[in-house]
């Protein structure tokens, strides 16, 4: 049975802020005491100072040992990724770059393999903004020259739906750009700073 998914927004207007409510609903269900996380930082290109950052934040929700799975590196980083993954009771996937965490995790199709058994056997995940865009059904490649148009991006697709984070101060303008690629009356979810979503099945709920 598949596991319950938490999409957060984050705040960037709040980043100081240790205490999270839905951070602390997510490891208050999460089924251990103090759980073991894997953190998925492709989308930060695995950053340590930001996982620094974020693993101070997570176990002052909750989590436990908190364990950088490596994607970004020069080197084949492949068996430690897949074993501290095997080890985890729970997985983070951070923010960053929503294409370039995709594009980071593809790259070791052994991992994307291992993240979807470890979901289907009902481990817990959480995504923080761009990890929640990545655990969904897809986002977009913007045009980066003249007469390019957008293009869909497949996310991870654990969480069934199609998001976007933070973005009511701009009306939500990404969001409606992904929708506009989707067949119509495609349902899109935003999320405001400092929600979240606690997706379970086809169940989507506010948390």
């Amino acid at each position: 049975m598949s596991g319950v998914i938490y999409l957060l927004a984050g705040n960037p207007h709040a980043r100081g802020r240790l205490a999270d409510p839905a951070m602390r609903a997510f490891f208050d269900e999460a089924g251990a005491v103090r759980p073991r996380v894997a953190y998925i930082g492709a989308a930060s290109g695995d950053d340590l100072g930001f996982f620094e950052a974020m693993r101070a934040r997570l176990q002052a929700n909750g989590a436990g040992e908190v364990d950088l799975v490596p994607l970004c590196g020069g080197t084949d980083e492949t068996p430690a990724a897949l074993r501290l993954l095997a080890q985890a009771d729970a997985v983070f996937v951070s923010g960053g770059d929503v294409c370039e965490g995709l594009e980071a995790l593809r790259a070791r199709p052994e991992v994307v393999a291992s993240l979807r058994r470890r979901y289907e056997a009902g481990v817990p995940f959480m995504g923080l903004s761009a990890g929640s865009i990545m655990l969904s059904r897809a986002w977009v490649r913007w045009a980066e020259a003249p007469g390019e148009a957008d293009a869909l991006v497949d996310g991870l697709g654990f969480a069934p739906l199609y998001c976007d984070v933070h973005g009511e101060a701009e009306g939500w303008d990404e969001l409606n750009a992904l929708l506009r690629l989707l067949p119509a009356g495609t349902l899109g979810y935003g999320i405001r700073a400092g929600g979240a979503l606690r997706v379970c099945g086809s169940v989507v709920e506010n948390v």
